[in-house]
């Protein structure tokens, strides 16, 4: 990371934590939320099928900027599918750049090639060993590699949302994440319920168990891009919701945190280690704080 964007936002932590202001610092945009896959815990793919066309899309970005975020994921469905006549997610990302944005990163299902080195991460979804991925995501474990291997530039991360399926398969993706050529860091999440997928969530038991494990690998040395003293608040779902300090742009409408926003009741049982870790972070946790910027300053 530039010293320049380093200290923007360390200048952006000060003043959130100081005036306890609620200015958003991570924007996400949903180009599309078309899919080629059916995984078994997404309730948001295909619903409309839409590609957002690029003027859109730029306004969109241009708004998240305006508001004052600085950091920007570009999400789908998935958004390697996305094109709007010649262009495609390249264009968005060098727009992106252009526009300001310190770190522009996709969330990708990794199912096509991966040549996008202006891209600053990419994370890409890996929900286990072969057998629990593709138990999840069908057959597309093998694919997957193939497309991290033959990637142009090291700016992966695995990304794995740990559900009923998976659970036991935390060991093996970090073992598959350090022998993997390109790939930074895996990143976890546990599974935020829908009503369609509520049997995948894990019980507070689960996850401290679940929790337990990464702390090891982590005294291991394994490379992942989580931050350890937010396990506790993530196990008992005890963090503040939501993080006013991430929005997200769907089509026009603007939500604070994310889009599963709008399910009732479901803040209370969310699983996104990035929420815990901001809405901490941005309180003046300690702790975190200082977690943040030795595990940030490691991988990206």
């Amino acid at each position: 990371m530039k010293t320049s964007s380093f200290l923007y936002l360390a200048k952006f932590w000060l003043k959130t934590v100081l005036f306890k202001k609620k200015d958003p610092i991570l924007g996400s945009v949903i180009i599309t939320d078309r899919c080629n896959l059916k995984c078994k815990h997404c309730s948001v793919n295909n619903i409309t099928s839409i590609m957002h066309p690029y003027s859109q899309i730029q306004k969109e970005m241009q708004t998240l900027y305006d508001m004052g975020a600085r950091i920007l994921f570009i999400y789908g469905g998935e958004p390697f599918l996305w094109k709007d006549g010649n262009l495609t997610i390249r264009d968005l990302v060098i727009e992106a750049k252009r526009m300001g944005f310190i770190l522009v990163n996709i969330v990708t299902n990794g199912t096509f090639p991966i040549n996008l080195p202006e891209a600053d991460l990419i994370l890409v979804s890996l929900d286990g060993d072969r057998e629990r991925h593709n138990a999840i995501r069908g057959n597309t474990f093998d694919t997957i590699m193939e497309n991290v291997n033959k990637a142009t530039s090291d700016n992966i991360c695995f990304y794995m949302a740990i559900n009923q399926i998976n659970k036991d398969a935390v060991s093996e993706v970090c073992k598959i994440t350090k022998e993997t050529n390109h790939v930074k860091a895996v990143s976890f999440n546990f599974h935020t319920p829908y009503p369609d997928t509520r049997k995948l969530l894990l019980t507070s038991e689960e996850k401290k168990s679940v929790c337990a494990t990464i702390s090891k690998l982590m005294d291991e040395g394994a490379p992942i891009l989580n931050l350890k003293s937010a396990f506790p608040y993530l196990v008992n779902n005890s963090f503040p919701t939501p993080c006013y300090q991430s929005v997200i742009i769907e089509n026009g409408k603007i939500s604070v945190c994310g889009r599963c926003i709008d399910e009732p009741g479901l803040c209370d049982e969310c699983g996104y280690f990035f929420v815990a870790e901001y809405t901490l972070l941005f309180k003046g946790n300690l702790k975190i704080t200082f977690e943040t910027l030795k595990t940030y300053l490691k991988f990206i």
